[in-house]
């Protein structure tokens, strides 16, 4: 096992390995023991790297935010109209609620903590922020914001329902929402 000075990827390790525990446990049962396990690294490592799991926690749903923001960035980036803009939020929609479950389950944990605690509503108005910093390059701040809480709650829906709805009534809403909210070009 290669130490901390050799194996410069040991606290992105770490933090993955944590992400992938709160996912599959829930956080209640995340622990520095089990994390250091996943991670495959030595227990030490946990102390060495992290002041505790308080600082764990909030930097491993930092790297998950992160994530998030990129697939919002793959999917908003390119459009260069309304019309191909509001395609993309489909899309975005789309790909968030029919991937990965990690990402859900991850998603609903970091809320119910922002719910509770400071430090994490903090990181969640953050990450809302970077979000529609994104969707403001095609509407406007207010329409942003609702399409971003449109893509939050669609996402839900559609993973957890038995009978997902479809891609044109994802359209429909986001319609809706943007009729006059559109950036001028």
């Amino acid at each position: 096992m290669a130490t901390g000075h050799t194996d410069p990827q040991r606290r992105a390790r770490i933090l993955d390995a944590a992400l992938d525990l709160i996912a599959e446990e829930g956080i209640g049962r995340v622990s520095h023991r089990k994390i250091a396990a996943r991670a495959g690294v030595p227990l030490g490592s946990m102390t060495y790297h992290f002041k505790g799991m308080e600082e764990v926690l909030r930097e491993a749903f930092g790297r998950f935010t992160d994530h998030i923001v990129m697939v919002f960035d793959q999917h908003l980036a390119a459009p260069a109209d309304p019309g191909q803009a509001r395609q993309a939020v489909a899309d975005l929609v789309h790909v968030l609620s029919e991937g990965d479950r990690r990402d859900l389950v991850l998603t609903q944990e970091l809320y119910t903590l922002a719910a509770r605690e400071p430090a994490y509503r903090d990181l969640t108005h953050e990450w809302m922020r970077r979000s529609r910093a994104h969707l403001e390059r095609h509407f406007d701040a207010g329409t942003a914001r609702q399409l971003d809480a449109l893509i939050e709650g669609l996402t839900l829906h559609r993973a957890l329902s038995r009978e997902p709805h479809d891609r044109t009534l994802t359209l429909e809403a986001i319609d809706r929402i943007t009729a006059s909210g559109q950036r001028p070009r």
